[in-house]
């Protein structure tokens, strides 16, 4: 067997998952292991070189076969020089994490921000397969997103291109502080943890909710199930989330025109009822000619993105 394969890998603060990429985009094998952030930087490192190979030789391939090893972590990484600057979740500051990696594998290492290589994952062989201009969203714990031009990842002046969580949307009256240290940003209210923030106010407040009633912790789930049940206290807090959504979008399509938005993460699994409410905002803020032809669409990877986008940094950045 020649042919060349890639490996992508998406470093996260729990578990270490690897895959085998082929040329393509299609993963063909995945393997995960845990990141043991507690035992240092090092074990971290050791344990991403041990799956590395493990994975390679459980599969079909030659370790000759691999053409690179592609690396994702949610964190400031500095990409031209494939230094981890700071990712607290591991464990990880000022890691020269590409020429350590190098000298132990012996293979061309790339890396980037775990948004970035998700929306370059999708772009490749997900929701944006065939379009090369895309801005994707991961509405999680916060708002991550990577924007995709000609096909290549924009990093812009000094990597941090695509901060899409840190746009200020929010009106100063309505604003409160972000864990930027920044007022107004769209994260403080359309992140799994703003949709729980803005219900576990309502409730404090003595709002009529039916998440007033709920045993255990409010779930960003348990306010999207009471929207659709019809809890107008729940219905405001989605349509707010949705607002802003499509707001920000409607500045980044007068910036960069995309042909396609690209939604993922925990909070996108609340499906059309919520995205219908961001592309009515969206046609609402902006002008026409920039919404001719644009799509707003759900991600297809899921967790698979990392992998696939880490491994594409060789092919399609």
């Amino acid at each position: 067997m020649s042919e060349q394969i890639y490996v992508g890998v998406d470093l996260g603060g729990t578990a270490i998952k690897v895959g085998l990429v082929s040329t393509e985009g299609n993963l063909l094998q995945v393997f995960e292991g845990p990141t043991e952030v507690p035992k240092g930087p090092e074990a971290v490192i050791d344990n991403i070189e041990k799956y590395v190979r493990h994975i390679v030789e459980e599969s079909s391939y030659d370790w000759s076969q691999v053409a690179g090893v592609g690396a994702g972590v949610a964190g400031f990484t500095n990409v031209k020089e494939g230094v981890i600057l700071l990712a607290p979740n591991v464990g990880f500051k000022d890691v020269p994490i590409r020429s350590i990696l190098e000298e132990r594998l012996g293979k061309p290492i790339k890396i980037d921000n775990d948004a970035n290589v998700a929306a370059l994952g999708e772009v490749w062989s997900g929701a944006g397969k065939g379009i090369d201009f895309c801005v994707c969203y991961t509405l999680g714990t916060g708002v991550g997103g990577g924007i995709i031009i000609d096909g290549k990842i924009v990093q812009g002046f000094n990597g941090l291109a695509g901060e899409l969580g840190h746009m200020s949307v929010i009106p100063d009256l309505e604003a409160i502080q972000c864990g930027c240290g920044k007022m107004g940003c769209l994260e403080t209210v359309s992140s799994a943890t703003g949709i729980i923030r803005m219900a576990n106010d309502a409730v404090e407040r003595g709002d009529r909710t039916s998440l007033s009633l709920l045993e255990e912790a409010i779930t960003a789930k348990d306010v999207f199930d009471a929207a659709k049940a019809g809890d107008e206290v729940a219905i405001r807090i989605v349509s707010r989330a949705a607002y802003y959504i499509g707001k920000s979008m409607a500045a980044v399509a007068v910036t960069l025109n995309p042909q396609r938005f690209i939604i993922g993460g925990g909070v996108s699994k609340a499906g059309e009822f919520l995205f219908e409410q961001i592309r009515e905002s969206f046609m609402k803020l902006s002008p026409e000619p920039v919404t001719l032809g644009v799509t707003i669409e759900a991600a297809q990877l899921g967790n698979d993105a990392g992998m696939i986008g880490a491994a594409g940094l060789f092919i399609r950045s």
